[in-house]
């Protein structure tokens, strides 16, 4: 190998672990913020009942039932189920998870799934899921080629993913006639947390309605165009974190801000190889 070529293969690793670093702190963080919301509405909780929905849990393969039982008909152990992953979240902050620790975080949030009958808080829910996803693949393949390529494998997994996820809501948005037209947005924005849109907001006005719901629309279909530079995936995670800031600040979706800001890492480095 010339000292050029080496040279260039040191940097890529470099910039692999920048992308690498910044994935497993967001990924850590948003696993901690959610550890801690499921551990706090556990006091909360007035509606959901095991007994009931134990009913909708598959019965194979065998013992998940049984399984289940044990971690959710038994509020200490879901806590201790949820301080694990909580520590583990931390673990992978710090850069220090093993890959046993990858896969008992993937295995909690399948739990979880069942748990809350699919998904605690929606597409957010999913896309932990993926990133997750992406964190096993890496530790999979990397036991097999190497850190570097499980790495690359991960992160690739998780920016199309994470695009795909754009690309198709805003596909689905130009299909409907109540969004083309930009009827759906105020109607959208009247569930807000806040309660329904004053009568003189701006968002009531056609032509401004309009303009959003085409601008997102436009923004989310043509979301693969970040894969082609680095210089359009950072001005497409930019506009990403604040379209999703806005949802928090509407809706109080504080999962749906971190979940998908966690794969931002994964779609730079995707641009940039």
């Amino acid at each position: 190998m010339t000292m050029s070529a080496f040279v260039q293969e040191a940097m890529a690793a470099l910039s692999l672990g920048v992308f690498v670093r910044a994935f497993e702190v967001l990924l850590g963080w948003s696993l901690l913020l959610q550890t801690l919301e499921q551990w706090h509405i556990q006091r909360l909780d007035r509606v959901s009942d095991w007994s009931v929905q134990r009913q909708e849990v598959p019965t194979q393969p065998p013992g998940l039932l049984a399984l289940t039982d044990l971690l959710f008909a038994r509020p200490g152990l879901y806590l201790a189920m949820l301080g694990l992953r909580g520590g583990l979240a931390v673990l992978l902050m710090a850069g220090l998870l093993p890959a046993a620790g990858a896969v008992v975080l993937f295995a909690i949030a399948l739990l979880l799934l069942l748990r809350w009958r699919g998904a605690f808080n929606g597409g957010s829910d999913f896309m932990t899921l993926v990133g997750l996803t992406g964190l096993l693949i890496a530790h999979a393949v990397g036991a097999w080629a190497g850190m570097a390529a499980g790495w690359r494998a991960g992160l690739w997994y998780v920016a199309l993913q994470s695009i795909t996820s754009y690309f198709v809501s805003g596909w689905v948005k130009f299909l409907r006639p109540e969004w083309r037209s930009g009827e759906a947005l105020p109607l959208f924005l009247d569930t807000g947390v806040y309660g329904p849109l004053p009568p003189n907001s701006v968002f009531r006005r056609p032509a401004v309605a309009r303009l959003a719901s085409w601008s997102f629309t436009l923004w989310e279909g043509c979301a693969p165009l970040a894969l082609l530079d680095p210089r359009i995936a950072a001005l497409f995670c930019a506009v990403a974190a604040l379209f999703h800031f806005l949802v928090f600040w509407f809706f109080g979706l504080n999962r749906f801000f971190w979940a998908w800001v966690a794969t931002f890492p994964a779609l730079m480095y995707a641009a940039w190889a």
